[in-house]
């Protein structure tokens, strides 16, 4: 198979002639990213959405709850992400400590931005004495933007690339050698992104999702779960965590217990439907 991807590499899309670049801005002594700018969308128009979605009746915080959710969400997105990244994907790093807090070299995991994003979930909620539960219902519907940005940014760095591959649409991305390989950064900010999007908003403004406690969450987790491990099939992992002694790569196996997760939150929701009194307005729902 490979043989041929590379006989035939001349068919394919280069990734040079896309005329893409990981910079936005370069003045000389100040380079702008585009991975620093679709983490800036994804927490800016989240917030954003996040607003709109509490202006709603019943909403389980106030507006100062979501000013400072999101300033302790960002941290927990930059640190989770990072040490989720060192601890999963990319142990040896530990052996330089200081290369840890290179964020700028990449490598950020989405697994330890959740663990990070729920431990500031956990803070705002406990002391604020607020419905930890509820309030992860309304973020989980804000996810989308951040993933759909991010992956975005994955291709425009040209990174993360997927398997090698013949579809017509398959590109030759520089660091992954004279092979025609499938853009899943792309797949990804479909599934992740627009589709996550479209199911949440869905169950959100059209149903009553949001009055049983845990059900957007555990949607979203089953989403991401489903959307990730799936495009695994695509994308390739990284060196030497490809297929581990179970068969499944890192990327499948971290999935595994969000799914598990996701189908008990959906499951037992019901149960948690209590009356919902909200925490701003004076508007309450049975």
């Amino acid at each position: 198979m490979i043989d041929i991807i590379l006989a035939n590499a001349a068919q394919f899309t280069r990734f040079e002639e896309l005329g893409l670049s990981p910079t936005a801005l370069d003045l000389g002594f100040f380079q702008l990213k585009w991975y620093s700018l679709a983490y800036l969308a994804g927490i800016l128009i989240g917030y954003w959405y996040l607003i709109k979605l509490i202006a709603q009746p019943g909403a389980p915080m106030a507006r100062r709850h979501a000013d400072d959710m999101i300033f302790y969400a960002t941290l927990g997105i930059i640190i989770g992400g990072r040490l989720g990244y060192v601890l999963f994907y990319q142990p040896g790093i530990l052996e330089n400590p200081v290369d840890i807090i290179k964020v700028w070299n990449g490598g950020m995991s989405l697994h330890g931005g959740v663990i990070g994003v729920v431990l500031a979930i956990w803070y705002i909620s406990r002391k604020e004495k607020l419905s930890f539960l509820r309030i992860c219902d309304y973020i989980a519907c804000v996810v989308p933007f951040g993933l759909f940005f991010g992956r975005l940014a994955n291709f425009v760095n040209g990174e993360l690339w997927g398997r090698a591959t013949d579809v017509p649409w398959a590109i030759i991305f520089p660091m992954g050698g004279e092979v025609a390989r499938h853009p899943s950064q792309l797949y990804e900010a479909g599934l992740e992104g627009i589709v996550y999007f479209l199911i949440t908003s869905l169950l959100f403004w059209k149903t009553d999702a949001r009055y049983h406690p845990g059900k957007l969450v555990g949607t979203g987790l089953l989403v991401y779960g489903l959307s990730r491990f799936t495009v695994e099939f695509f994308r390739q992992p990284d060196q030497g965590l490809e297929n581990l002694s179970w068969g499944l790569t890192m990327g499948q196996t971290l999935t595994v217990p969000m799914l598990l997760l996701g189908i008990y939150l959906v499951l037992t929701s019901k149960s948690r439907r209590v009356r919902v009194e909200p925490v701003a307005g004076d508007k309450t729902i049975a």
